[in-house]
């Protein structure tokens, strides 16, 4: 049996590819949409990609699984379980619970795992010339090492009020389901640390459900649905706004992209007239050389791992927008943007020193000068990190604007007083600062060393 796990750090996102080596024949599983990757693994090791599979629809990237059939002629084999308002709006092989997938001389057994989303399924594993038990689980987003997957995403990614408890009862099920299974099998699971899609997942990639069973929270309540609901509902992260988009494009027929694209560098006219007609401006670069000068109307979202999922929030999919980066980071930036289908990427420029636009200058501020500030009548102080971590600790006297939400939300930042912006380490309350800015705000400022610097100087 060959075997590779695929992750990819922007996303926290893991696919794999399984082969039979006595046939060449292999399956892969939750593809990115950037597929040279399998197809390069697939030909350095003499397998055919025959399989293509999914153990759900996502919402947290654009799955590959049509790219990668469009190129190798591979069947899609997708779930056919959760009712009908959960089916594929493509052609595929339909999946149920209790189907086995044959890849050369492997079997995928599946099961069907509702709680995350309905139509959700898992992947039982047998090496069937070496053994009759199972020794791997593909579990998507059902089981993680650590956690499992929230049910609440349906709710406020998708708009679907009322199926969050609903689907918390169903992973309480499907969890004494994974219970029953032998455990030494290995857990394998679509994400890791970073994502979104749970609030405890594990850095290691790996796991065994013995392990699982004795380490995870959500094994600790017994009986008590009633406990696992409200702990499992409790303190999840904010779903970013582009989840919405994913889990419409992930089920419906849409346009391929077979090869990774490439972008234009823009000349400075070329520039400056889109700057001209409204055309959003992303600025990649490090948030110290952001502050030290800006086109201004231009959002500082750094070329750092957490880059495709704050364009997500801060993108919609219809809109033009251009990046301001380095030539040696397109090839990166372009990935992760490919990956949720912010495909309307108009071009790209290095230089802004040479446009003849005057830049602004961030107004950042030290820990001395911040602590000035607190508790002034005229000063607002906004605290731009996410729900859990205001909750866990804040500055008094702090106002809370979750930065994604921020662009929504402008009706809750003072416009009289001196606004004071600060997240944990510097990089959201950079991105909270371009946005006040490119919205018409004037006397606003950004304490960069966030909750950390303020921690560690120990104030509470």
């Amino acid at each position: 049996m060959f075997f590779q796990h695929i992750f990819d750090r922007s996303l926290a996102q893991s696919s794999y590819i399984v082969g039979c080596q006595a046939t060449g024949a292999a399956i892969v599983i939750d593809a990115k949409r950037d597929i040279d990757v399998y197809l390069e693994i697939a030909g350095q090791n003499d397998l055919r990609i025959t399989h293509i599979t999914e153990t759900h629809i996502h919402a947290d990237f654009l799955c590959g699984s049509r790219e990668l059939a469009a190129v190798t002629g591979a069947a899609m084999y997708l779930s056919d379980e959760g009712g009908e308002a959960w089916q594929y709006g493509f052609p595929h092989q339909g999946l149920k619970d209790g189907d086995v997938i044959k890849v050369g001389n492997l079997a995928l057994k599946v099961m069907h795992t509702p709680g995350h989303t309905p139509e959700s399924i898992s992947f039982l594993l047998t090496d069937m010339p070496a053994t009759d038990r199972p020794v791997m689980v593909f579990t998507g987003d059902f089981v993680f090492v650590g956690d499992v997957g929230r049910p609440d995403l349906l709710e406020k990614a998708a708009g679907l009020i009322g199926t969050k408890e609903t689907g918390a009862r169903q992973l309480f099920q499907s969890l004494k389901k994974f219970s029953d299974l032998p455990e030494y099998v290995q857990v394998w699971s679509a994400h890791g640390a970073g994502s979104a899609c749970g609030k405890a997942l594990g850095a290691v990639h790996s796991s065994t459900v013995g392990y699982e069973k004795i380490r995870n929270w959500a094994f600790q309540f017994g009986e008590s649905e009633a406990g696992f609901t409200e702990a499992l509902l409790t303190g999840q992260p904010e779903p970013p706004a582009y989840f919405a988009m994913m889990k419409q494009l992930n089920k419906i027929n849409r346009p391929l992209l077979i090869e990774v694209p490439q972008h234009p560098k823009l000349s400075a006219g070329q520039f400056i007239a889109a700057y001209k007609k409204g055309i959003k401006v992303i600025d990649t670069r490090n948030k110290a050389d952001f502050a030290r000068g800006f086109i201004p109307g231009s959002l500082n979202v750094q070329g750092n791992n957490s880059f495709s999922t704050w364009c997500g929030w801060l993108l919609n999919y219809q809109e033009q927008f251009m990046l301001i980066a380095d030539d040696h980071q397109m090839g990166d930036l372009t990935r992760k943007l490919m990956r949720i289908g912010l495909d309307n990427l108009y071009g790209y420029i290095s230089n802004i020193d040479d446009l003849g636009i005057e830049l602004q200058i961030a107004d950042t501020i030290s820990l001395d000068t911040f602590k000035t500030y607190i508790g002034k009548a005229d000063v607002q102080i906004v605290d731009v990190r996410g729900v859990t971590e205001y909750d866990a600790g804040h500055v008094e006297g702090a106002d809370h604007v979750f930065v994604g939400t921020l662009p929504d939300n402008l009706d809750k930042i003072s416009k009289e007083k001196l606004v004071v912006v600060h997240c944990q380490a510097g990089d959201r309350s950079a991105i909270a600062y371009s946005i006040l800015a490119r919205s018409g705000f004037k006397n606003i400022k950004n304490f960069s060393g966030g909750m950390k610097e303020w921690l560690d100087a120990d104030y509470r």
